[in-house]
């Protein structure tokens, strides 16, 4: 079929005869998706993953997902006349998600626990769901372009607004994947996206977005894995990177890297006034390592999990750098690096070393630093090494300790 007779999925079929999924999780981006592909004619149906004890959440301000979030999803699949079906994926998502979370984070370090959300629940289970429902395509609400790739396949692309854009959250997709997903949100706008759910008479038009975890209901991180894994709050020493002992705390959850405030020691504890941040978190010892601000600095990290879905095969860069860019956080636009592979390991050094990085975080990769910049995978980030100047600033940092 001629690209003139594709619909708007891309697909050669007429609306009318393409069956849609929507992963509807009772906000107003799912919601629209919905309404929209039901206006278009497509055969849409609605599903709401139940993902965890929604009583806890049902009245918490930003979940997801649970409670209230279904009860939604049902009124709008009922304002739109959609069949709409509420799937219990409870066990799946405490085995592939919160377990990993809370064991991750017992590790010492930072896991992004809604990357795995999206490619082992949303992307993987989720999609064999809506084969079985007899769906051409599962759609969702994420802001994320997906295109032809000029080669056969599908690409992905950083959302037209750049504040809500989450290809962070969805580097792990992969190119199987993306053939059978489609994210009719991301060349639009979020204030565009609300103005289509009044047009349609959505209640969930002015509803606020999800905030945070969705299944840590208190807010507090080091509660819920103190819950879920009891010895990850064994206390243990809080160590300068010059190895003198500062002092005592209740368990390494209680810290992540970068962070300033209430680690339990003073400046002058340190002995040189300057202020101390969390540096490495070392959960086999359970020490917290702190430092002066210099000792953040990252300049490499290594990679494990990659995902590739740049054109080509990841063995192909091999140990000569490709230019890239990375996110090491979904909050900071992308920077320059290089990517390198050898012995079939995967390597990110940044041009200009960046602050506060730690294993559990994803490192997601782009073929520039444009809005509209290409996915290219990513990985999650296993061990970092220090800038080379680290070593100079901490060795001045004991000879000061020492009087030198």
């Amino acid at each position: 079929m001629s690209l003139e007779n594709r619909n708007s999925l891309d697909l050669p079929k007429a609306p009318a005869d393409t069956r849609v999924v929507v992963a509807m999780s009772g906000g107003v981006d799912s919601s629209v998706v919905a309404a929209l592909l039901k206006e278009q004619g497509y055969d849409v149906v609605g599903v709401t993953l139940q993902l965890y004890d929604h009583g806890a959440a049902e009245h918490r301000k930003g979940a997801c997902c649970a409670g209230q979030d279904i009860y939604d999803a049902r009124q709008v699949a009922a304002r739109l006349d959609i069949p709409h079906y509420v799937l219990d994926y409870e066990q799946r998502f405490r085995e592939k998600v919160i377990d990993r979370f809370a064991q991750s984070y017992a590790e010492g370090e930072t896991p992004v626990p809604c990357i795995a959300c999206n490619s082992d629940i949303k992307f993987a289970d989720f999609l064999d769901t809506a084969k079985d429902l007899g769906a051409d395509i599962l759609a969702t609400g994420h802001y994320i372009a997906s295109r032809p790739d000029g080669a056969g396949g599908r690409a992905l692309f950083r959302a037209a607004d750049t504040n809500r854009d989450q290809s962070y959250f969805l580097f792990a997709t992969t190119r199987e994947q993306l053939e059978r997903l489609r994210f009719p949100l991301g060349e639009m706008q979020k204030p565009e996206v609300r103005a289509i759910a009044r047009r349609h008479g959505l209640l969930v038009a002015d509803k606020p977005d999800s905030q945070d975890i969705c299944f840590v209901h208190s807010g507090k991180y080091s509660s819920f894995i103190e819950q879920m894994r009891p010895d990850a709050a064994r206390p243990g020493e809080i160590v300068h990177v010059d190895g003198r002992v500062l002092g005592h705390h209740a368990g390494i959850i209680n810290y992540t890297i970068g962070q300033r405030r209430g680690l339990g020691i003073s400046h002058n504890e340190a002995g040189s006034g300057q202020p101390l941040y969390v540096v490495r978190i070392d959960a086999a010892h359970a020490q917290v390592i702190v430092g002066p601000r210099e000792a953040l600095a990252t300049r490499r990290v290594q990679l494990r999990e990659v995902n590739w879905i740049g054109d080509g095969a990841l063995a192909d860069i091999g140990p000569v750098s490709r230019d890239v860019f990375v996110r090491v956080r979904s909050t900071k636009p992308p920077v320059a690096a290089f990517l390198t592979i050898e012995d079939g390991e995967a390597s990110v050094a940044f041009v200009s070393s960046e602050d506060g990085v730690s294993p559990g975080q994803a490192c997601v990769l782009y073929d520039s630093d444009r809005p509209d910049a290409r996915v290219l995978g990513g990985g999650f980030i296993c061990a970092t090494q220090s800038d080379a100047a680290d070593a100079r600033i901490l060795h001045g940092a004991t000879l000061a300790a020492a009087g030198g």
